[in-house]
């Protein structure tokens, strides 16, 4: 179970140095969210292009749900960081470690007393750290709306991740991303040059975005989530908002005051505080199971 853990939290760090980038490039003239979002989906299906004819049907019928709702996430988080502070973008989308299990019991999975409580530590954890920030309503709806879609993308990966290859699961997404984009663009009236314009200057953090946290973290993440609860994943995701307050304090200077210090302490402790039961409970149904018993 190591493994998968280490591996979301990976995509966690790298998921968090986003949102100081989105908050750069948001303030560049013609680079507005669907723009951003557009780039990031075309860069990231270049690279994955080698698999387009290698995907399955049913990956590409899982791929479906999977790729609106990151679609609508990805999205409506690069607009709303127009308005706000990528700090308080990223407590609001991490609410999310909320949304997962309370989404669930709807579904008939209801998470256990230790992890609601962990949940409730990294969430006021979370909103010590966006403290600081200033409120936006634009922005926080837009990120909010993000945070929804974001947790609704992490149950149903984490039904549908084992049963396909990573890889192509990953790719299947980031195609439909992009094909979905096509028509928001033409819907914004930009022409190729405009954004291509827009852009120039900017290709080292586009790549980046594109390859690295779209293409390379959907593909390491269909392959942890696999392995993990999705009320376990969205908990570790709480830890954006950490890495993201780190990345933005060294790339746009956003201060990362003794609030925000507290409040990546006490997410940090409420991830390790749950995994740490989580990882207990195998080994203690492993005990009490009868055959195992001399």
């Amino acid at each position: 179970m190591k493994r998968p853990i280490l591996i979301l939290v990976f995509v966690t760090m790298v998921w968090g140095s986003t949102f100081p980038i989105l908050k750069g490039l948001s303030q560049c003239p013609g680079l507005d969210g669907m723009t951003l979002s557009a780039l990031r989906f075309f860069i990231a299906a270049i690279c994955l292009s080698p698999l387009l004819f290698r995907i399955s049907a049913a990956t590409w019928k899982a791929g479906i749900g999977l790729a609106i709702l990151a679609f609508i996430s990805y999205v409506s988080q690069a607009w709303g960081l127009s308005y706000i502070s990528s700090n308080r973008s990223a407590f609001i989308t991490s609410v999310n470690v909320l949304m997962v299990p309370v989404i669930g019991c709807f579904l008939g999975r209801f998470p256990s007393s230790k992890l609601i409580a962990a949940a409730l530590l990294a969430l006021l954890g979370l909103g010590l750290m966006s403290w600081e920030g200033g409120a936006d309503w634009r922005g926080d709806s837009l990120t909010f709306l993000c945070a929804l879609g974001n947790a609704l993308y992490i149950i149903n990966l984490s039904k549908v991740a084992a049963d396909h290859k990573p890889l192509h699961l990953a790719a299947s997404q980031v195609f439909l991303m992009a094909a979905l984009s096509l028509p928001m663009l033409l819907f914004t009236g930009k022409s190729l040059p405009d954004i291509l314009t827009a852009a120039s200057g900017s290709w080292p953090v586009l790549i980046y975005l594109g390859a690295v946290a779209t293409a390379g973290m959907l593909a390491l993440q269909s392959l942890a989530q696999g392995k993990v609860r999705a009320e376990d994943a969205a908990l570790i995701f709480s830890l954006e908002p950490v890495f993201a307050a780190i990345a933005a304090y060294f790339w746009i200077g956003e201060i990362l005051g003794p609030r925000a210090l507290l409040g990546g302490s006490l997410v940090i402790a409420a991830v390790i505080w749950a995994e740490r039961q989580s990882s207990a409970q195998p080994e203690k149904l492993k005990r009490d199971d009868p055959k195992n018993r001399s």
